[in-house]
C-alpha cells in the first residue's frame, strides 16, 4: 500500500524537486535501484537516462550532478527516519521507552509499512549502509555545511538527543550518542555483511534483532536500562 508523502528537502539540494513530477518520481526510482545495482563509483546520468528511457538532458532539468543526487537520497531517508521516529513514539511517555522505539526504528526503518510508491525502502536502506557516508565524507563538506544541505541530518540527531537528555539531563553527550547510534545501526550492518571481523554481531537477512540488541546495550550502559 503506498501513501501520499511529501518528504521537504532543502531546496539547494536539485534543481526541480523529483517529488512533484511523474518524471521525477521514476528518476528517484530507477536511481535508488541502479545505484543499488552497480554502486555510486559506477554510477552516471547516461547509464540512469538508459534504464529511464529518457535523456540525460531530462535528468540534469532535475539534479546538478550525481553528488547532489545521492545528497537528495541520504536526505530523503533522514527526513523519512525522522517522520518514523514521530509516527512510532506518538503519545509514548516514558522516554526510555521512546529511545527503544527510536533504536528499533533505525535499524527497522526499511522494513516500515506503508511505503511510498516511488521509493523502495528496502533498496534504499543498502544504499545509506553502503554508500551514505560519501553524502558528507567530502572535500565540499564545510561549504554544503555552510548551505544547509545537512540539515535533515542534524534535524534528526537533534530528536534523539533531546529524548536523552529527557532521560538523564547531565549526560554529557547527547548528540555524539545520538549521531552514533545512527551511524552504528548502518555501520555494523554493513560490518556484519562484508567486514565481520570488524564486530560482534550477525545479521541474517534482513534480520537486524543483534544490531538492535547492540544498541540497546551501550545505551543502558550509559543511561541507565530501560527497567
Amino acid at each position: 500500500m503506498s501513501v501520499g508523502i511529501t518528504i521537504s528537502l532543502h531546496k539547494g539540494l536539485y534543481q526541480r524537486d523529483p517529488q512533484e513530477t511523474a518524471l521525477g518520481k521514476k528518476l528517484i526510482k530507477h536511481s535508488i535501484e541502479l545505484i543499488d545495482e552497480i554502486g555510486f563509483e559506477a554510477f552516471n546520468f547516461k547509464k540512469l537516462a538508459t534504464v529511464m528511457n529518457s535523456t540525460e538532458a531530462s535528468v540534469y532539468r532535475y539534479f546538478e550532478n550525481k553528488h547532489m543526487l545521492l545528497l537528495y537520497l541520504v536526505s530523503w531517508y533522514w527526513e523519512w527516519v525522522s517522520f518514523l521516529i514521530d509516527m512510532n513514539t506518538i503519545n509514548v511517555e516514558d522516554p526510555r521507552r521512546r529511545l527503544s522505539i527510536i533504536i528499533r526504528t533505525l535499524v527497522t526503518a526499511s522494513r516500515e509499512h506503508p511505503s511510498i510508491e516511488y521509493v523502495n525502502e528496502n533498496i534504499l536502506h543498502r544504499i545509506i549502509i553502503a554508500e551514505g557516508s560519501k553524502a558528507y565524507h567530502i572535500k565540499s563538506v564545510d561549504e554544503e555545511n555552510k548551505e544547509g544541505f545537512f540539515l535533515n541530518f542534524k534535524s534528526l540527531a537533534e530528536k534523539i538527543a533531546s529524548v536523552v537528555l529527557e532521560i538523564s539531563p547531565d549526560f554529557p553527550y547527547p548528540r555524539t550518542l545520538a549521531s552514533n547510534l545512527f551511524e552504528m545501526a548502518n555501520e555494523h550492518i554493513y560490518f556484519a555483511q562484508h567486514l565481520p571481523r570488524l564486530t560482534d554481531v550477525h545479521v541474517d537477512g534482513d534480520d537486524f534483532d543483534e544490531v538492535e540488541e547492540m544498541l540497546e546495550y551501550f545505551v543502558d550502559n550509559l543511561l541507565g536500562s530501560k527497567e
